[in-house]
C-alpha cells in the first residue's frame, strides 16, 4: 500500500509541477502582453482602411493608443499633413496606401502596411522597399499590437528595420507563398539583409 501511495504522490507531484509550469507560462505571457500594452499607452497612431469593421477591430486591439482613423485617401492625407504620429497603420487597396506611405515616409512616421487583397510577394517587397517597417496580413490583425510594438521599439532605437515581426510571421508567409517564397529568400539575400 505504501508503494501505491508513493506512486500516487509522485503522480500528484508531477501533476502539480506541470500545473505550476503551465500557470507560470500563462502568467509570463500575460505579463508580456501587459508590458506591450503599456508600451503602446498614449501612442498616437493613424489607422487607415476603407473597411469599417477593420477600423473597429483595430480600435479594440489598440485601445491603449490615441487613435485617428480615416477610411479614404483624402481624409488620411489631411490627417498626416496636420498631425504628428508615433506610427501609422495603412491598408494598401482602397485607400491608395502606397501614396499614403510616401506621405508618412516624408514625415518619418514608422509605418506598418496591413492588407488582405494585396497579400502578394510583389506587394510585400514593394511595401518594404518604399519604407514600410512591417507588412502584416489582415488575418493577423488581432495581434497588431505586438507588431506595432516591434516597429516602435526598432524606431526608438534608430533601427530602420525590425525583423521581429517577420520572424513571428515567417511560417505564415511560407505557407501562403509556397516554395517559390523560399527560393526568393535564397536568390535575393540583399533584400532580406536590407529590409528584414
Amino acid at each position: 500500500m505504501s508503494s501505491e501511495m508513493c506512486l500516487g504522490n509522485t503522480e500528484n507531484r508531477a501533476f502539480s509541477n506541470c500545473y505550476k509550469m503551465l500557470w507560470r507560462a500563462s502568467f509570463d505571457r500575460g505579463e508580456r502582453i501587459m508590458k506591450e500594452k503599456q508600451g503602446l499607452e498614449g501612442k498616437r497612431i493613424l489607422i487607415v482602411d476603407d473597411e469599417s469593421d477593420v477600423l473597429t477591430t483595430l480600435e479594440e486591439v489598440l485601445e491603449a493608443c490615441v487613435l485617428h482613423k480615416a477610411s479614404d485617401f483624402d481624409t488620411a492625407k489631411e490627417l498626416i499633413q496636420n498631425n504628428s504620429y508615433d506610427a501609422a497603420i495603412l491598408d494598401i487597396m482602397g485607400v491608395r496606401g502606397y501614396e499614403l506611405l510616401d506621405l508618412t515616409q516624408a514625415k518619418s512616421i514608422p509605418t506598418l502596411m496591413l492588407t488582405a487583397h494585396a497579400l502578394t510577394k510583389e506587394d510585400f517587397a514593394r511595401s518594404l522597399e518604399r519604407g514600410a517597417m512591417a507588412y502584416i496580413p489582415k488575418e493577423k490583425m488581432s495581434e497588431i499590437d505586438i507588431y506595432l510594438q516591434d516597429i516602435l521599439d526598432a524606431h526608438e532605437k534608430g533601427v530602420g528595420k525590425s525583423g521581429k515581426w517577420y520572424k513571428r510571421l515567417e511560417s505564415f508567409f511560407e505557407d501562403r507563398f509556397g516554395k517559390s517564397w523560399q527560393q526568393k529568400l535564397e536568390k535575393d539575400p540583399d533584400f532580406w539583409k536590407n529590409f528584414i
